[in-house]
């Protein structure tokens, strides 16, 4: 057992004890693991049993003491009704996608019945439960703070790993053979794609732009720049085209809600971009400036979108079948399309490569409806958050909206709506910026609506409502 397994054994053992003292911590520091438990050399299972491993048993331990306790803080779940059902909702599509897909298991013989089940709904249900527990823990202004900086260390430290452990020609050569190879390993070595991982780093670096004002002393300011720096470099080392393109465009969209000045360097940053990162951006441009056979300069619609343009008719055509339901979870596989593409196409595509038409192919529009709506109403939230005064709030919003925005331009031509291990911090975020926003809401009806208001400085110095706790003061 290596020295890192070993320490890994301790801080988990540490996190869980402590859960006892305080339970709220110990799911932050829960959360921060992620950025290192899907490495290749984190021990998957304990004894060889399926779904028993470290982080589970953390999370259990936590969820047991946040149990017990709940009652004893006197936590009342408050989220209100609206999202309670959008949250529901997006449960039952989830759920009834796998049932359909247990029951109609055509084309998937080679995935057993418990491997459906687990990967397909525990795994995918259990990433949100941290971001329930989130919103229901918190209730003080330093307990936001301490679940921000969670979220921009677990990101901070994925982009160091891939800094340490790729090479940088990635960001800084060319692309070649070599470049694809160790495009691969990073997947492999990291545990998460390296699509993912560019959309999600993408979202990082513009939210720790936005909690710049949340550090008073310039020389502390200054020392998040380099914290911006090796996310970018990390995401430049991904090779993710999709999230090089919705960092831009967070880019823009955030400086004309709040930055508006900075679109003066967008130009800049445009020209400067190519120069510093030459490998992204030759990986950016490929397919475009080809040739063709009479040497004409064309561009190569296939090798732009990596493939996706030729599968995308075909899934288009099959969410014609069944627009309304859709055809249930893994549709790509079980309606044979991916088997059709390997024949005709001679590729194989398990998924759509696009989450939009992902969720169409495999819930129709009446399952599509409750999580666009839901998605939607935070992305609209976290804006209005974002432009608030108060400089917590503002970066709170920032961060949750530069992560969603990043997953909704990325998603035209990846990811997923269904949550997943690498998209674990943008529910957390999500959950913590509805926590923030309807508790600033409530603030502003008096405190009457809401025991724990989350409060400004400035509103601290005022006199509290009648139901707010002394520690808020």
């Amino acid at each position: 057992m290596s020295i890192r397994i070993i320490a890994l054994y301790i801080v988990i053992t540490a996190l869980a004890a402590y859960a006892w003292k305080d339970w709220f911590k110990s799911l932050c520091g829960l959360i921060l693991l992620m950025a290192f438990m899907a490495h290749e050399d984190m021990p998957k299972n304990i004894a060889g049993i399926q779904g028993l491993n470290l982080w589970n048993v953390l999370f259990a331990n936590v969820f047991l003491v946040y149990l017990l306790s709940r009652r004893r803080q006197g936590l009342r779940w408050d989220l209100p009704c609206y999202f309670n059902w959008l949250l529901v909702l997006y449960l039952v599509v989830i759920v009834v996608g796998v049932m359909r897909a247990i029951f109609d298991r055509r084309n998937i013989p080679d995935i057993p019945l418990a491997d459906l089940v687990s990967d397909e709904l525990i795994n995918t249900v259990k990433w949100v439960f941290p971001a329930l527990l989130v919103y229901d823990g918190c209730r003080t202004r330093s307990q936001a703070q301490l679940v921000f900086v969670t979220l921009l260390l677990l990101q901070f430290f994925i982009a160091a790993q891939i800094v340490k452990k790729m090479p940088l020609s990635m960001a800084f050569g060319t692309m070649d053979r070599q470049y694809m190879r160790d495009r691969r390993r990073l997947s492999d070595e990291l545990g998460f794609s390296a699509d993912d991982m560019s959309t999600v780093l993408a979202g990082t670096s513009w939210g720790i732009v936005a909690a710049l004002p949340l550090v008073r002393k310039k020389k502390y300011k200054l020392m998040l720049l380099p914290a911006v720096g090796l996310v970018i470099l990390g995401q430049a080392m991904t090779g993710g085209r999709a999230g090089y393109a919705a960092w831009g465009a967070t880019g823009l969209i955030m400086c004309a809600l709040k930055w508006r000045k900075c679109l003066l360097l967008a130009p800049v940053a445009v020209m400067l971009l190519p120069v510093v990162f030459p490998a992204a951006a030759e990986r950016m441009m490929v397919g475009f400036g080809e040739k063709d056979a009479s040497g004409q300069i064309s561009r190569d619609d296939n090798k732009i979108t990596s493939g996706r343009s030729r599968i995308w008719p075909f899934v288009i055509d099959k969410i014609g079948t069944s627009p309304l339901i859709g055809h249930g979870r893994l549709a790509m596989k079980r309606t044979g399309l991916t088997a059709k593409m390997r024949n005709d196409l001679g590729e194989s595509f398990p998924h759509p490569h696009s989450m939009y038409l992902e969720t169409l192919l495999d819930n129709g529009l009446l399952g599509a409806i409750p999580i666009a709506l839901f998605w939607g109403t935070v992305l609209v939230l976290s804006g209005r958050l974002f432009r608030m005064e108060d400089p917590l709030h503002s970066a709170i919003g920032g961060l949750t909206l530069a992560l969603v925005l990043t997953q909704l331009i990325s998603g035209v031509g990846s990811q997923h709506y269904y949550p997943t291990e690498s998209k674990m911090a943008h529910w957390v975020a999500m959950l913590l910026t509805l926590r923030i926003y309807y508790d600033e809401k409530r603030r502003q009806l008096g405190g009457l609506l809401s025991e724990n208001p989350i409060e400004s400085p400035a509103i601290a110095k005022q006199p509290a409502p009648a139901l707010c706790h002394e520690e808020f003061l």
